[in-house]
């Protein structure tokens, strides 16, 4: 008989269908110059739909780790991560990849826009990868885009947009397709003072709006100070922070 991540097929844990995301005994190490270096050594965190969640503490911690970890863009050593139920690890990559798409939004510190598009062709390609129509995708690019403040600029190069234009780009194309969880790691650590509380204004406004589920990596303790929880990691397991 084929294994459940071959023939795609998921496992469901019903205790767990009350929770949007759900994780449990995440284990992450690396090799370094022929050591081994723990980063997650047993992380459990349960998140809500709508809920908003800082992950806070110092550099090399483990917090990018564990935010690609949840986003699926990294895989533990071992553990679980379920979502609405889903055991998501034993999806193929096919369906992974196709869940991540429609289900997980992210925005960086650096905006990792394609720069020879405008701003409504970046804000369009999640549409275009889930293979919605071009104008679907258009429509759905425009209006978020609006609602992020750039109307006057959907047409323009994002090369000649300022960083905070091009960080609101980088948030309607992580947020057109309506994701239920939003990653967000260092989304204002490259701007200045003025539009990093844009930026803030704009993610609890839409977390809102949108009833999101919302974790935001950040040294930035005004943002974090604005979150439903603050978290950190401790000795390779998650903790509450002050």
């Amino acid at each position: 008989m084929e294994n459940s991540r071959e023939n795609g097929s998921i496992d469901r844990d019903e205790q767990d269908n009350s929770s949007l995301v759900l994780a449990r005994d995440l284990k992450k190490s690396y090799i370094s110059s022929g050591s081994t270096i723990d980063i997650l050594k047993s992380v459990d965190l349960t998140l809500t739909a709508g809920e908003t969640v800082a992950i806070v503490g110092a550099s090399g911690i483990g917090k990018s780790t564990l935010l690609q970890i949840l986003g699926t863009l990294d895989q533990p050593d071992s553990g679980n991560l379920w979502f609405q139920g889903k055991n998501i690890f034993k999806l193929n990559p096919f369906q992974l990849a196709s869940f991540r798409n429609s289900s997980i939004g992210f925005v960086f510190q650096f905006h990792h826009l394609l720069p020879e598009f405008t701003a409504l062709d970046n804000a369009m390609m999640p549409g275009l990868i889930k293979g919605l129509s071009k104008p679907t995708s258009r429509n759905l690019a425009e209006k978020i885009l609006i609602r992020v403040g750039l109307k006057s600029r959907l047409q323009q190069q994002v090369t000649k947009l300022s960083g905070g234009e091009q960080q609101r780009v980088a948030l309607a194309r992580a947020l057109v397709l309506k994701p239920a969880l939003l990653l967000a790691d260092e989304p204002t650590g490259n701007l200045d003072q003025k539009n990093s509380e844009q930026v803030h204004e704009l993610l609890m406004e839409l977390n809102r709006e949108l009833n999101m589920t919302l974790v935001v990596v950040t040294h930035n303790m005004k943002l974090a100070s604005y979150m439903d929880r603050r978290v950190t990691i401790m000795d390779g397991k998650l903790v509450e922070a002050n």
